[in-house]
C-alpha cells in the first residue's frame, strides 16, 4: 500500500495572502502567533501578512535564527510555552517554518526536542498551522520534516513525524517577488534537488513520482527565468509550485543521497542548505547514475522530450547536464573553496556523511566510503 499525505488546503496565486483571516475565522482561532525572522520582518514582506490580522488578535515570533539548531528551537518553543496560542502563521523559509512546525507539536506536550531527537514518532500535533513560503525552494511547507542543526556533532539532523505536515499551505508569489537572486538560486536549486532525489529514490512511489515529475518540469523551465528578472511572476509562480510539488514528493517518497552529504557541510561549516545540496548535486548524481539510469532517463523525457529518441544512458547524462548548467547559469559556487573546508576535514565530512542513514537507505546506489571520500574531494 502507498499514501499520499498533504496540507488540508493549499492556495495558489498573486495576493492569496488574504485567505489567511478567512483560514482563522474557519479555525475560530483567537490567540494567533505568527513565526517570522529579522529578514523577513525588514523586507516588509511580513507586513503584508500583518495588514490582513489587522482585526485579529495575534502575537509576533522574529527571533528565529537561520539554521536553527535543536537548542535555538528549544528556547522558541519555551516562549511560545508561555503564551497563549491555538494557531501558528508561519511566513518565511525553511528554518521559520521547520521551527514552527517542531513548536507546533512542542506546545503543552509531555516531549521535548531533545526526546523527538530520539524518538520522532512519539510527536502529536498540539496546534494547527498555516504556511506562508517567502523562498522558491525548501518546501517545508508541503513536508513531514523539519531539520536542526546538532552543534556538539557538527552535524544536521532531520526530524520526521506526519503530525508535521501543516495544515494550510498558502503560495504567493508576490512574497518572493523582490527575493535577492542568491536565495531564489540555492532555494530554487534544493527544490530541484527535492524532485530529481525523490524521483530517483527507493522509497519512489506513483503518488511521489507523479509530482516529482511534474515538479521537475516546472523548475528546470523557471528557475533561470526567476533568477535573471525579478519581475517574472509567471516563473515565480510556476517555482513557487515546483517547490511544494517537491515537498509534498518528500513527504511520499524522501530525498539521498545528496541531503545526506550536505548535513556535515551545514552542521560544521554552516553551510546554507541549499547552497551545500546545490555544490554536491551533480557530483553525487554522477556517482548514483548507473544505479539510477532508468529513472534519470525517464527525467529527461518529461523535461526534454525532445531526447527520446536517444539511448537510456545518453538521457541521463542530458540531465545530469542540465542540472549542471542551471547551477552555473544562476552562479552558485561548485565547489567548498569558498567556505574554509580543507582536506584534513574530508575524514570528518566522509563518517558523519556516511552516518546519515535515513537518507542513504533511500538511495539506489549503495555508497561505499571510497566512494563517499571521492564525492567530497571533487568539490574541494
Amino acid at each position: 500500500m502507498i499514501s499520499l499525505k498533504l496540507p488540508v488546503c493549499t492556495h495558489l496565486g498573486e495576493g492569496s495572502v488574504k485567505v489567511v483571516p478567512e483560514i482563522i475565522r474557519r479555525e475560530n482561532a483567537k490567540k494567533v502567533v505568527v513565526f517570522t525572522d529579522q529578514g523577513v520582518r525588514q523586507s516588509g514582506v511580513c507586513d503584508v501578512l500583518l495588514r490582513e490580522l489587522a482585526d485579529i488578535s495575534y502575537a509576533v515570533l522574529d527571533d528565529i535564527p537561520r539554521e536553527p539548531s535543536y537548542l535555538d528551537v528549544e528556547k522558541i518553543a519555551g516562549q511560545l510555552e508561555a503564551m497563549a496560542c491555538d494557531l501558528i502563521v508561519a511566513i518565511g523559509g525553511g528554518s521559520v517554518m521547520d521551527t514552527a512546525k517542531l513548536c507546533s507539536i512542542l506546545k503543552g506536550a509531555p516531549y521535548t526536542i531533545r526526546d523527538l531527537l530520539q524518538d520522532p514518532a512519539q510527536g502529536r500535533k498540539q496546534v494547527k498551522t498555516v504556511f506562508l513560503p517567502t523562498t522558491c525552494g525548501t518546501g517545508s511547507e508541503a513536508t513531514c520534516n523539519a531539520i536542526v542543526a546538532i552543534p556538539e556533532e557538527s552535524v544536521k539532523k532531520g526530524i520526521v513525524n506526519d503530525a508535521m505536515i501543516p495544515d494550510y499551505a498558502v503560495l504567493d508569489p508576490l512574497t518572493i517577488r523582490r527575493l535577492p537572486k542568491s536565495i531564489v538560486a540555492a532555494t530554487g536549486v534544493d527544490a530541484l534537488a527535492h524532485v530529481v532525489e525523490c524521483y530517483t529514490s527507493l522509497k519512489a512511489t506513483d503518488f511521489s513520482n507523479m509530482f516529482a515529475v511534474t515538479g521537475a518540469k516546472l523548475i528546470f523551465k523557471n528557475l533561470v527565468r526567476a533568477y535573471e528578472d525579478p519581475d517574472d511572476m509567471e516563473a515565480k509562480t510556476a517555482m513557487m509550485l515546483g517547490a511544494f510539488y517537491g515537498g509534498v514528493a518528500i513527504t511520499a517518497s524522501g530525498t539521498t543521497a545528496v541531503h545526506a552529504l550536505s548535513y556535515p557541510l551545514g552542521g560544521k561549516f554552516h553551510i546554507a542548505h541549499g547552497v551545500s545540496n546545490a555544490i554536491l548535486f551533480a557530483p553525487v548524481m554522477r556517482c548514483n547514475r548507473p544505479a539510477c539510469e532508468k529513472e534519470l532517463a525517464q527525467l529527461c523525457d518529461a523535461v526534454y522530450p525532445e531526447c527520446h529518441g536517444q539511448s537510456a544512458e545518453e538521457r541521463s547524462l542530458r540531465i545530469i547536464s542540465a542540472i549542471e548548467d542551471v547551477i552555473r547559469r544562476t552562479d552558485i559556487p561548485t565547489d567548498l573553496k569558498p567556505y574554509g573546508v580543507q582536506p584534513s576535514d574530508i575524514e570528518f565530512l566522509v563518517t558523519s556523511g556516511s552516518q546519515q542513514r535515513r537518507l542513504l537507505d533511500n538511495n539506489r546506489k549503495e555508497l561505499t566510503l571510497e566512494e563517499i571520500r571521492a564525492i567530497y574531494q571533487s568539490v574541494l
